[in-house]
C-alpha cells in the first residue's frame, strides 16, 4: 500500500500557494488603482457637469447639445456594459 501525499500538506507545493498569494496580492492593488483613478475621473465629471460642462447656460446652441450627446453615448455605453443593460443585456 502506497501513502499519498496531500498537496495542501505537501512542502513541496507551498511555493505555489505564495505564488498564487502574491499575485492575487498584485491583482488586488492594481485593481485598488483603477478604482481610484475611475473614481478620480468621476469626481472630475461631476464638478464639470455643475458647471455645466464649462458651456454659458445663456449661451447654448445646437452644437453644445451635440458635444453632450456624444459624451451621454460614450457613458451609456459605460454603463450598459457594467450593469449589464442596452447591447449588452443578456
Amino acid at each position: 500500500m502506497t501513502t499519498r501525499l496531500n498537496p495542501q500538506t505537501t512542502p513541496r507545493f507551498e511555493p505555489r500557494a505564495e505564488k498564487a498569494r502574491k499575485n492575487q496580492e498584485a491583482a488586488l492593488a492594481a485593481f485598488t488603482a483603477r478604482k481610484a483613478e475611475i473614481d478620480e475621473m468621476l469626481a472630475r465629471l461631476q464638478a464639470l457637469s455643475d458647471d455645466h460642462f464649462g458651456f454659458d447656460p445663456e449661451a447654448v446652441s445646437w452644437s453644445s447639445v451635440g458635444s453632450l450627446d456624444h459624451v451621454a453615448s460614450d457613458l451609456r455605453e459605460i454603463t450598459d456594459f457594467l450593469f449589464g443593460t442596452g447591447e449588452y443585456a443578456e
